[in-house]
C-alpha cells in the first residue's frame, strides 16, 4: 500500500510530512474556542492558538484535545485536524496516512484514532508506535536481534521502548514531559517560601526552560521575565536564574531514569547486554535541554546518544517509512 501523508499529534505539535514534498507542517496541537451562551465556536487552531494562551477574558478556552496521545476531545481533534490537512492540500479519499501513536494505547484508544481519520476523509489510515519512527529517524538499525533502546521526552510524555526485529519488546509512556516541565517552574516561582514570588503563565514558564533552563550544576544564565506579584497582585517584573529553575528539572529527569532502570530490569539478560554494548538514542523537544548530556554521563550508566534535531527525528522516521514499503510493510505485520 502507497501512503502519501505521515502525520503524529503530539502533545506539543502536530507534525506532518507529505510523499515527495517533505515535512510540510509543524504547529502547535492547541484549539481556541469561544463560547456563546450555550453555544461553542472554535476560532483558531495550531501558531494562533497558542498566542492566545494566557491572553483572552473567560468566554475563550484554549486547550489541547489531545492529551497523553489519547484522544480527549474527538470533535475539537477532528476540526482541528482537519484545518492542518488543509493547509498542506490534502483532498478527501484520494490517499492513505501512516499515523504515529504512543506506544501502550488501548485497543478503544487506536479506535478513536482510526475513527478520527476516517471521519476527516482519509482514504486508510494505519497506525504504528512513534518510537519505532523515532527509531528510524535516529539510525538506528531495528532490523537486526540486537536491542536498542529509544528514550522520547515529548511533550506531554515521555515513551521508552527496547526494539529489535521491528517490533517493540518492552514499551511503556508516563506522564512526563515539556508541557508538564513548564507548569512546574510556574509553580516554582509562586511557592510561598519563595521570597520574591511571581505567577507567570505557562507561555512564560516554557520560555524560561528553552532559553535558560539547564542541567548544568553551575549555570549562570538568567532572564528577566514579567508577571504579577503573588502578594501585592501589582505587575512585577523579575530576574530568574538557570539555578532556580534546575531543582525543577531534575526532579523530572530522575524519575525519567528510574523509569529507565525499571524497564531494563524486567529484560531477559541477553536484552540487556545488548543495551550495555549499544547506545541508549535520546529523541523529543527536551532532549534539547542545556547539560543534558553532562546529566546523563553522571546518572545513567548505560551508553547514549543524544540524537541531532531531536524534536523532529520522528517525523523524519515515518518520512522515511512512507518511502520504504518493504521495511513498513515488516512494522505493520508486527504491530
Amino acid at each position: 500500500m502507497q501512503y502519501h501523508y505521515a502525520i503524529e499529534l503530539g502533545g506539543s505539535f502536530t507534525t506532518i510530512y507529505v510523499k515527495n514534498v517533505g515535512f510540510a507542517l509543524k504547529e502547535p496541537t492547541m484549539v481556541a474556542v469561544e463560547k456563546n451562551g450555550d453555544e461553542y465556536k472554535t476560532f483558531a487552531f495550531g501558531k494562533e492558538a497558542k498566542n492566545l494562551v494566557w491572553k483572552t477574558n473567560d468566554s475563550v478556552e484554549v486547550f489541547n484535545p489531545i492529551s497523553h496521545g489519547v484522544i480527549e476531545n474527538y470533535e475539537y481533534a477532528k476540526v482541528m485536524l482537519e484545518y492542518f490537512l488543509n493547509k498542506v492540500g490534502f483532498k478527501k479519499h484520494r490517499h492513505n496516512a501512516l499515523v504515529l501513536i504512543p506506544c501502550g494505547l488501548s485497543a478503544r484508544d487506536k479506535g478513536e484514532y482510526l475513527r478520527l481519520f476516517e471521519d476527516v476523509g482519509m482514504n486508510v489510515a494505519d497506525l504504528i508506535p512513534s518510537v519505532i519512527a523515532s527509531a528510524i529517524g535516529s539510525g538506528c538499525n531495528i532490523n537486526t536481534t540486537k536491542a536498542s533502546m529509544i528514550v522520547n521526552v515529548g511533550g506531554t510524555t515521555t515513551e521508552i521502548a527496547v526494539i529489535n526485529l521491528s517490533s517493540i519488546l518492552e514499551g511503556v509512556s508516563i506522564g512526563i514531559g515539556g508541557k508538564k516541565m513548564d507548569i512546574a517552574i510556574a509553580n516554582a516561582l509562586a511557592l510561598p517560601n519563595e521570597s520574591k514570588r511571581l505567577l507567570i503563565g505557562t507561555p512564560t514558564a516554557e520560555k524560561l526552560k528553552n532559553e535558560i533552563g539547564s542541567l548544568y550544576k553551575n549555570d549562570t544564565l538568567k532572564m528577566e521575565v514579567l508577571g504579577v506579584d503573588i502578594d501585592s497582585k501589582a505587575p512585577k517584573a523579575r530576574v530568574v536564574t538557570a539555578q532556580e529553575l534546575r531543582p525543577v528539572l531534575v526532579a523530572f529527569f530522575e524519575e525519567i531514569l528510574r523509569t529507565i532502570d525499571v524497564t531494563i530490569n524486567t529484560l531477559p539478560p541477553e536484552i540487556s547486554a545488548d543495551i550495555l554494548k549499544n547506545e541508549m538514542c535520546f529523541t523529543g523537544g527536551v532532549a534539547k535541554l542545556a547539560g543534558l548530556d553532562s546529566f546523563l554521563k553522571e546518572k545513567l550508566p548505560y551508553p547514549f546518544k543524544i540524537v541531532d534535531c531531536p524534536e523532529d527525528v520522528t517525523i523524519i522516521g515515518a518520512g522515511k517509512l512512507i518511502n520504504d514499503p518493504q521495511q513498513l510493510n515488516l512494522i505493520l505485520k508486527n504491530s
